[in-house]
C-alpha cells in the first residue's frame, strides 16, 4: 500500500536471562499509515516500550522484519541506520533522565543538528536561529535558552525532548509514554502540542501508553499487548465500543469514571501471571481469564480478523 509508512512483520525480541529466554516481543505484525497514530496499550511489562525500541533498532530484533517507506531496515548497517535517524525519532518517558544535566536548553536542542551535520559549529548564527525557531514551535520561552534541566519543570523538560525530535524533521516518531511522568494539567498541554505538530508536519506516531483515556482520543487504531503478544487490534472507536478479547474488556472496565454515582461493571482479574520466560504454548492470559477452557492452553491462539479491521486472539470470540 502506497500510504503505509511503517510495516512490521512477525517482529520478535527475546532476552537471555539466568532463568531462560524472556519473550519481550513475540510475533508482532501491523501496518501504520502515513500521518496516522497507532496506539499501543497494555499493563507494565507487556513489551510496549521494547516494541518501539526494537522498531527503531535501539534493540536489535531477534526475528522479523521492519519496513520503513518500503525499505527493509533490520538488516541495514549502523552507518545506514544513522542516516535514517533523521526520519525515525523517539520521545522518551522520563524527560529528566533523557536530558544531559550538564547541557543548556540550546545545547541540547542543537546537539542532534550538529551530530547529523545539518549545521556546523562555524554556522553559529544559523544554528542559534534554528534552535530559537524550534523552541518557539514547542512553546519554550526564549528566556530559557541558557537554562539547565534541573531548573525546569517536567512539562518544559518534555518540550525540550520534543524540540530535539523536531530538529531533524522526522516522518515517524515513537512516543514512549511521553506524558506519564507529568501532572494531569501538563499532560493535556503536551498532548495538544503533539496533535498540533502532527497536523502541521504530517508526523506519524506510534503512541505507547497505559492510559486508555488518552489513547482513545489520539489514535486512529489501537493494539492491545499482553506479555509480549498482540491480543487485539482495531480502530479506536471500534475497540472502545465493541472490545472482543477478555483482557481488553478488563482494561476498559478499569478506566476511572469521574462520577461517584455511576455504576461501573468492573472486571476483576484473578490468578497468577504466566511467566514470559520460555512460555508454554497456549493463551498467555488463560490463567487470569474468567472464561478460559482447556482448549485455551493447548496451542498458541492466532490473531484472527473477526469483523473487518477488527482482530482478536481468542478462541471464544
Amino acid at each position: 500500500m502506497a500510504d503505509v509508512l511503517l510495516r512490521v512483520n512477525h517482529l520478535k525480541k527475546y532476552f537471555d536471562t539466568p532463568g531462560g529466554t524472556l519473550h519481550a516481543v513475540d510475533d508482532i505484525s501491523f501496518d501504520l499509515k502515513r500521518g496516522e497514530t497507532l496506539g499501543v496499550v497494555g499493563e507494565s511489562g507487556c513489551g510496549k516500550s521494547t516494541l518501539g525500541r526494537t522498531i527503531l533498532r535501539l534493540y536489535e530484533p531477534t526475528e522479523g522484519d521492519v519496513y520503513f517507506e518500503g525499505q527493509e531496515i533490520t538488516s541495514l548497517s549502523n552507518k545506514s541506520m544513522k542516516a535514517l535517524r533523521r526520519d525515525m525519532q523517539i520521545i522518551f518517558q522520563d524527560p529528566f533522565a533523557s536530558l544531559n544535566p550538564r547541557m543548556t536548553v540550546s545545547e541540547m536542542i542543537a546537539e542532534s543538528l550538529l551530530i547529523q551535520k545539518i549545521f556546523t559549529r562555524k554556522q553559529g548564527p544559523q544554528l542559534r536561529a534554528r534552535v530559537s525557531e524550534l523552541m518557539d514551535l514547542v512553546g519554550l520561552s526564549p528566556k530559557l535558552i541558557n537554562s539547565y534541566p534541573h531548573e525546569l519543570d517536567g512539562g518544559r523538560r518534555q518540550r525540550i525532548g520534543i524540540a530535539r525530535v523536531l530538529a531533524l524533521d522526522p516522518k515517524f516518531v515513537v512516543c514512549d509514554e511521553p506524558v506519564s511522568a507529568l501532572d494531569v494539567s501538563i499532560q493535556a498541554q503536551i498532548l495538544n502540542l503533539m496533535q498540533d505538530l502532527q497536523d502541521e508536519f504530517g508526523l506519524t506516531y506510534l503512541f505507547i501508553t497505559h492510559d486508555l483515556s488518552v489513547v482513545k482520543h489520539l489514535s486512529n487504531d489501537i493494539i492491545v499487548m499482553y506479555l509480549g503478544q498482540m491480543v487485539e487490534k482495531a480502530p479506536a472507536k471500534e475497540l472502545f465500543s465493541h472490545p472482543m478479547h477478555p483482557y481488553t474488556k478488563a482494561l476498559l472496565s478499569a478506566i476511572p469514571v469521574p462520577d461517584p454515582d455511576y455504576a461501573v461493571d468492573r472486571v476483576l482479574l484473578k490468578g497468577e501471571l504466566t511467566s514470559p520466560i520460555d512460555p508454554l504454548p497456549g493463551c498467555r492470559f488463560a490463567k487470569r481469564c474468567p472464561f478460559a477452557t482447556e482448549a485455551c492452553t493447548k496451542a498458541d491462539i492466532p490473531l484472527r480478523e473477526i469483523t473487518p479491521g477488527h482482530f482478536a486472539a481468542c478462541i471464544l470470540v
